[in-house]
């Protein structure tokens, strides 16, 4: 069994892993880290986690933890992990960070749009940015790995196959995305009281959204030269969700059956990825609760423009799940083990 230790189980994503650990046959979770919970019952955090977790939450005691597992979790906000990790602990056991520590290479980048000091810059560059679909053998050969924002792993995954294949223009792309409530964390706002969010719809981040320059290195991965966007995302009265509509100049006119083709030659084979058949739109109540991602495109022949659409629940194929996925591919395991939740319509 795979013992692993979650530093932030009390956050929305840190439960959500929580969820998904409990059910899976190759893994013991042996630590419940929290910073506010301490020494208080789970269960009595996480109701729903009655007669199920009997544990209490314990500390972020990175040190002792990796005394204790195979790997760890950090479901925690930015800035925690980097200034926890070293060469110590990365040599007794995998990290997998859900915060944006790890996810940009250029330490400058990262500190000027976060605003903070990267604690360990010294491990940016062995980090694997863990899009298991885009780097999955990176990811089975790494001890650290950056588990991708929400925004950039439904953006990325739509737009990817047109970018890498040059069939769209990079630098004309366009980002309108929209996010449940949960996206913001479990901190008390005021910003995301019900009263606040309910029967309203809101952009937030416009042109300083932290998740631009993640969608952007991934982009310039893919086609090989710097990449500028427009990201912008909006707050939506919904608990959990993502759904980005992306759009980008075409680089030639092309048909249906073209673009439709190279969608399929990246994900054909990948399970969480599903195309949907043509004039299909992605919604996310057909994803909620589960790790998949669905995505779709639309030519315009007028503009010689084409639009990409994904959908995906972003706490899980934006958090917890894609973290699941990247241990499964981390310690040699079946990829999708413990992640096949049929997602809840309802």
């Amino acid at each position: 069994m795979i013992k692993a230790g979650i530093i932030g189980a009390t956050g929305y994503a840190g439960e959500e892993i929580v969820r998904i650990l409990i059910n899976h046959p190759e893994v013991e979770i042996v630590w419940y880290g929290s910073q506010s919970y301490v020494d208080k019952a789970y269960a009595d955090v996480f109701p729903n986690m009655f007669q199920i977790v009997d544990e209490k939450c314990l500390g972020e005691d990175m040190p002792k933890l990796a005394e204790t597992a195979d790997v760890i979790f950090t479901a925690t906000p930015q800035g925690l992990c980097s200034n926890l990790v070293n060469e110590e602990i990365l040599n007794k056991v995998k990290i997998i960070d859900l915060s944006a520590d790890f996810r940009i290479k250029d330490v400058n980048r990262y500190e000027k749009w976060y605003g903070i000091r990267h604690g360990s810059p010294e491990f940016l560059e062995e980090a694997v940015y863990g899009l298991c679909e885009i780097n999955r053998e990176a990811v089975a050969k790494a001890r650290l790995i950056a588990n991708p924002g929400c925004y950039p792993t439904c953006s990325t995954l739509s737009i990817y196959p047109l970018v890498k294949e040059g069939y769209i223009d990079p630098n004309s792309i366009i980002i309108d995305a929209k996010s449940g409530t949960s996206g913001a964390g479990r901190g008390a706002k005021v910003a995301n009281l019900y009263c606040e969010v309910n029967e309203s719809i809101k952009a937030y981040g416009v042109t300083t959204h932290r998740h631009t320059p993640e969608i952007e290195d991934q982009l310039s991965y893919a086609c090989g030269r710097e990449v500028l966007i427009n990201f912008t995302p909006h707050l939506v009265p919904m608990n959990r969700g993502i759904l980005i509509t992306a759009y980008a100049n075409l680089t030639r006119r092309c048909t249906y059956e073209e673009v439709k083709a190279v969608y399929d030659k990246y994900y054909n084979h990948e399970k969480f990825v599903r195309v949907l058949d043509k004039d299909v739109t992605p919604q996310t109540r057909c994803v909620a609760g589960s790790n998949y991602v669905d995505v779709n495109f639309k030519l315009d022949e007028r503009t010689n423009r084409v639009i990409m659409m994904g959908a995906m629940d972003n706490l899980v194929k934006g958090a917890a799940g894609q973290a699941v996925q990247n241990m499964n591919i981390m310690f040699g395991l079946k990829e999708d083990l413990g992640l096949n939740m049929i997602p809840m319509i309802l």
